[in-house]
């Protein structure tokens, strides 16, 4: 695994892989500088990682719609926009995330409305610019009107495991029917649904459990530096994790223009918010115990090679909802297996992200596998999932992302119109 910190600002460089070449240029088109703004705006509205990573998914697929109804060179997610000639694709960009991120956090309007006026200032007024604002208004509200009715609003009927009369902690866990959402391009969530956690008595539990409670405990003695910084890097959930690695690949490689990064993105968002409704489908399935339960109940799990400890606390708090399998690790593997699609497995350079809950560093990874295998020895770190529970995620996480890509990305690419 190749990891490092770095400073914020990265140094230009060039690698050839193959017969593409990647070089790091930020901001390389507006789809690019809008999935920045829309991530940060989507974190800033304090809203529930899952639902971040809908409203980016939305934000995307509306920007795909639109980009696709101006180029024609890609075949629309599912709304056909008609579109003007000679509308500014910039400005549909812009609109289509404005109207979309409004819907979505109205609790950032007047952030959505700065970066929007900012934005608009570099396009010269005219018709264009009046087309393409339709444009973009039209794919956002087809898309907003679509998502209204895929199931995020349910009543939370999550049933506490209670022997009568004495008292368990009373905090809801997190969106238990989000298995139940529709999804965009699986065909239900639970098709790639893995087989259970291993049995309590079982070596692999036994073993995983003692690894856990060494190193991912909150005052472990036998976490190095190196990993209680991999830790902190992974603690942050939600828009602001995995897309910046998205970009340095839409951005990194040559040749690359605002289509086929509105088809890119619109991809991994839909692979992404896949992947998060397949979690957790699985997680409230199997309704599997985190270590900070499992460690503290250590004498009644019918294993004699698992050691309580009454008073174990994990490095990070616990993310409120059930363990197996890990969802980081599943954003992981489906984030690899779509932008395999893009640059290959192999070595490649500009590969980074920087972090909300380590924001003096960026990681720079060799190649997409050094991610995967390192935001799941980062779960482990940080004392909240299980060693298997990262290998099925991020197992589930590649199912899913190939999936994606088989049945949306590579089709598209294959029916591309000539730009």
């Amino acid at each position: 695994m190749f990891t490092r910190r770095f400073p914020l600002a990265l140094s230009a460089g060039l690698i050839c892989l193959a017969v593409v070449f990647f070089v790091p240029h930020a901001g390389a088109d507006a789809v690019i500088d809008w999935n920045q703004t829309a991530a940060d705006i989507i974190a800033g509205g304090k809203i529930p990682p899952g639902i971040q990573i809908r409203a980016m998914a939305v934000v995307q697929v509306a920007v795909h719609e639109a980009v696709s109804a101006i180029s024609g060179r890609y075949p629309a997610y599912r709304f056909k926009i008609p579109a003007a000639p000679g509308a500014s694709l910039d400005a549909a960009v812009a609109s289509a995330n404005r109207k979309t991120l409004l819907a979505l956090v109205p609790s950032q309007q007047a952030a959505i409305e700065a970066a929007y006026q900012a934005f608009l200032t570099k396009i010269p007024d005219g018709p264009a610019r009046l087309s393409g604002i339709d444009i973009g208004e039209k794919a956002a509200a087809a898309l907003v009107a679509y998502i209204a009715e895929d199931g995020m609003v349910v009543p939370n009927t999550y049933r506490p495991q209670a022997t009568p009369g004495l008292y368990v902690p009373t905090a809801m866990p997190a969106t238990p029917p989000w298995g139940l959402r529709r999804t965009w391009l699986l065909q239900r969530p639970d098709q790639f649904r893995p087989g259970a956690p291993p049995r309590l008595t079982s070596d692999v539990y036994a073993r995983d459990y003692n690894e856990i409670k060494a190193l991912g405990a909150r005052t472990s003695a036998t976490r190095t530096a190196e990993q209680t910084e991999i830790a902190g890097f992974w603690e942050a959930a939600g828009s602001s994790m995995f897309w910046p690695v998205v970009r340095s690949v839409a951005s990194g490689v040559a040749g690359r223009d605002a289509s086929d990064n509105a088809l890119l993105l619109a991809v991994y968002g839909m692979a992404e918010d896949d992947a998060i409704i397949a979690t957790f489908d699985a997680k409230y399935a199997f309704n599997f115990w985190r270590p900070l339960t499992a460690i503290r109940n250590g004498d009644i799990d019918g294993n004699a090679a698992t050691d309580r400890d009454a008073a174990w606390m994990p490095f990070i708090e616990t993310p409120p909802h059930p363990e197996y399998p890990c969802a980081h690790c599943v954003a992981a593997g489906v984030t690899a297996a779509v932008l395999e699609a893009v640059i290959g497995s192999g070595p490649v350079q500009w590969l980074s992200s920087p972090s909300p809950s380590a924001p003096n560093a960026v990681h720079h990874w060799a190649q997409l596998s050094d991610i995967v295998t390192e935001v799941r020895m980062a779960r482990i770190y940080d004392g909240v999932h299980f060693r298997n529970s990262t290998e099925v995620g991020a197992a589930l996480g590649k199912k899913v992302g190939d999936w994606a890509v088989r049945t949306f990305l590579k089709p598209a690419l294959l029916s591309a119109k000539a730009p």
